[in-house]
């Protein structure tokens, strides 16, 4: 269910624009083995962290925060505003190094007035009809396969900021009801292709992991919990190329707010589709 809301963040968004103004250097990247393996190390301890959050009763970032911080925050987040935060994962301390690639990490909550969970379940699991919420950033889904809280679905994922980037991407889902206020649905890619003249007759792909390195791999894991209502969290993990050293004064300033705009424009549309609200793109 979590994939009707899957888009490129603005960390990918400003290697996009990092790939157009500096076309030469950024033009093919290559996906090699040990950075996968330390993207999938970084993913395992993510999710231990929030294995730990849930079972300690920090099942929104918010609930970590200082109890000041946190009563605010909880009120700014229910009369409308959106919490959009960085995070960095550390193992035992230390930062986990990916080598030829970059993390991008981040998490933001919305409140949905009176929206139960049932209601959000509804609205996220029509995933043949992704497009009317979510257009343009879904161009168009298809449910592949569906076993109980199991799921396998296609999306055809657009972005456009300098340069316009398209990807055929495939995920698998599931579903896990917590208990009676909480459910968690979480969706990490199987496979990310990026699409070379999208919608023109030579339109073709790109061989997987051998492209302009915006998009390699993305885990979106939701939390909805009915809480004063309602709250929806999402918290997304991404991996990209990594930034030469000398664009990365560029980049730092592009990805640090280019998410929070990607971000809250996600949620907020999602909110509008649970409430059944036209969304204001």
């Amino acid at each position: 269910m979590t994939n009707r809301w899957i888009r490129l963040s603005g960390f990918s968004l400003a290697i996009c624009v990092l790939a157009a103004l500096f076309a030469e250097k950024a033009l093919a990247a290559v996906l090699k083995q040990e950075t996968i393996a330390a993207f999938d190390h970084y993913v395992e301890v993510t999710e231990a962290r929030m294995a730990a959050d849930r079972k300690y009763g920090r099942f929104l970032v918010l609930d970590t925060l200082p109890e000041d911080e946190r009563t605010k925050t909880y009120s700014s987040v229910q009369q409308g505003e959106v919490y959009i935060a960085p995070l960095r994962t550390l193992d035992d301390g230390q930062k986990i190094k990916i080598p030829s690639g970059a993390i991008h990490h981040w998490v933001g909550v919305v409140f949905i007035p009176k929206a139960t969970i049932s209601r959000v379940v509804d609205v996220v699991t029509d995933y043949s009809d992704q497009a009317k919420f979510y257009n343009p950033d879904i161009q168009s889904s298809k449910l592949l396969e569906q076993t109980g809280d199991d799921s396998k679905i296609y999306f055809r994922l657009y972005s456009k900021s300098i340069v316009t980037v398209v990807y055929n991407a495939n995920f698998d889902a599931r579903n896990i009801r917590v208990d009676e206020t909480r459910l968690e649905s979480r969706a990490c890619s199987t496979r990310i292709a990026e699409v070379a003249n999208p919608g023109r007759p030579d339109e073709h792909e790109y061989a997987v992991g051998n492209d302009h390195g915006y998009l390699w791999r993305l885990n979106d894991y939701w939390r909805m919990q009915e809480k004063d209502d309602g709250n929806v969290q999402i918290e997304a993990v991404e991996l990209s190329r990594g930034v030469p050293l000398e664009f990365a004064w560029l980049v730092g300033s592009l990805a640090d707010s280019l998410p929070r705009k990607t971000l809250a424009r996600l949620l907020n549309a999602t909110r509008h589709a649970v409430l059944g609200e036209t969304n204001p793109k």
